[in-house]
């Protein structure tokens, strides 16, 4: 059994005198950091075939090429691949039978003195699980959050070592190396938004399950998934882009949810009629929304993400209960509009006042936050059961007291109403759609699309069973 080392001059020295593991390091933008470990805890002329540092970016492009963005996915990818051919065609004869190769590369942007800029970096490490073997690899995006370089340096080394010791020692341990990832660091200092698993290896995983870890996890706040699939990385795919983004726990996703989106994005295209090239629509799940029974159900979640993914649809999970939060995240990583859409009874829960007494400056604190940087909300319409009348962003009642608030909001253009195409179902929410699947009352069918009806039915999800 391996030894669950936490300590990063231990975890370096158990690499170092692990007489299998032999390889590469090479690090672009923020120091050697990671081979330095190797070389000061003694033992790395058994580790280290070459250390690399192709800082001049002439020297880099005549190593590995030219590419639109040094620090970047694809660099990354390049440089495993260019140092890891050269590594077997030179050492794979003399001792492949009895060594495990592995590359560790990076490519970061840090602190300067010049300041200004996103301090962020993507690492990856390429190895052999065993002599001989074909090789997996792991790739991480990472922000740091340290202010000074030295710190971000010195978290970026530990990073590495982490990772190259979890890639050895808890392969078959995913969820374990994803913890052991920030060990000697705080999620104060580095924020891990990304984690891809590649190879023969890790082809029983789903990365859309390991990056859900890391929201879990609290390594970071969202991830995104495209609709083929694939995990998304937020500032590459959201950057420039015009956001409308719709949350609900979508199980499953309703008539009504898809035409909210439908509402908003003509509402959208009606203020920027420019914009209609660079609009990205999120459906957005709360951690909190996809527990089910207290707990994260994998096969529930996959259903929903696959679900919305058949439909076209980007998908975001995140830890953002509060709105603010969820808007800072966006507005972090894009500095076009951005428009949240939700149903008005949501619009009347966040003016309860209960959710924001945390905050110094209360409702008025979250809502300054919230709207600072131009967002809007899209407000779709419900039916009040009563008398069947509409309830719509003009008409609805909020408490006297943040009435004038609310007020302000709306004659602002903060809060703007959306039309409907579903008035027959607009009251009818996902939840009370699973509450019909799981009763065997097949009225269900009438308020999903017959697409969404048809995957219900063959995956046997949300409570569905054959008759």
């Amino acid at each position: 059994m391996i030894q669950d080392l936490k300590d990063t001059h231990q975890k370096a020295l158990k690499v170092n005198i692990d007489a299998k593991r032999y390889g590469t390091f090479a690090e672009i933008g923020a120091g050697q950091e990671t081979a330095r470990w190797f070389f000061r805890v003694g033992g790395a002329a058994g580790t280290i075939a070459k250390s690399i540092s192709a800082y001049d970016m002439t020297f880099s492009d005549a190593i590995y090429g030219t590419c639109a963005r040094y620090v970047s996915e694809q660099r990354l990818v390049t440089m495993l691949d260019h140092e890891y051919q050269l590594l077997m065609e030179r050492l794979s004869e003399k001792r492949g039978t009895t060594t495990s190769f592995f590359v560790f590369a990076n490519t970061v942007s840090a602190a300067s003195y010049r300041g200004g800029g996103d301090c962020h970096g993507w690492l990856g490490v390429r190895f052999q699980r065993m002599p001989m073997s074909e090789p997996s690899e792991i790739y991480l995006h990472v922000r740091m959050l340290d202010r000074q370089n030295l710190q971000q340096q010195e978290a970026l080394g530990i990073v590495g070592v982490n990772l190259l010791y979890g890639a050895f020692y808890y392969n078959e341990n995913p969820n374990l190396l994803i913890e052991s990832l920030l060990d000697g660091l705080s999620t104060e200092r580095i924020e891990v938004d990304l984690i891809r698993f590649g190879g023969d290896d890790f082809a029983h995983l789903d990365n859309r399950l390991i990056n859900l870890q890391l929201v879990k996890n609290g390594m970071t706040g969202a991830v995104i998934f495209s609709p083929d699939g694939d995990v998304l990385q937020a500032a590459d795919h959201i950057y420039k882009k015009n956001i409308l983004i719709e949350r609900g726990n979508f199980r499953p996703v309703t008539k009504v949810n898809l035409d909210m989106m439908e509402a908003a994005h003509q509402q959208f295209l009606l203020e920027n009629p420019a914009a209609s090239a660079s609009i990205i629509e999120i459906m957005e799940i709360t951690l909190h929304n996809l527990l089910n029974s207290g707990q994260v159900d994998s096969d529930d979640f996959l259903a929903r993400v696959d679900i919305l993914a058949a439909l076209g649809k980007t998908v975001m999970i995140s830890n953002f209960a509060e709105f603010h939060r969820l808007g800072a995240y966006l507005s972090r990583n894009t500095k076009e509009r951005i428009a949240i859409v939700l149903g008005v009874g949501l619009l009347q829960e966040i003016f309860n006042e209960k959710y924001y007494r945390d905050l110094e400056g209360g409702i008025l604190e979250s809502f300054g936050r919230l709207f600072k940087n131009d967002l809007k909300l899209y407000i779709y319409p419900a039916l009040n059961e009563e008398n069947g009348d509409s309830i719509t962003a003009s008409n609805l009642q909020v408490a006297d007291n943040l009435r004038l608030l609310y007020e302000h909001l709306y004659e602002n253009g903060y809060l703007l109403p959306l039309e409907n195409n579903e008035p027959n179902s607009v009251t009818f929410s996902s939840r009370e759609v699973a509450n019909r699947i799981e009763a065997h009352d097949t009225t269900w069918e009438s308020l999903v699309t017959p697409e969404v009806a048809d995957m219900i039915k063959k995956r046997q999800v949300f409570g569905y069973r054959k008759p």
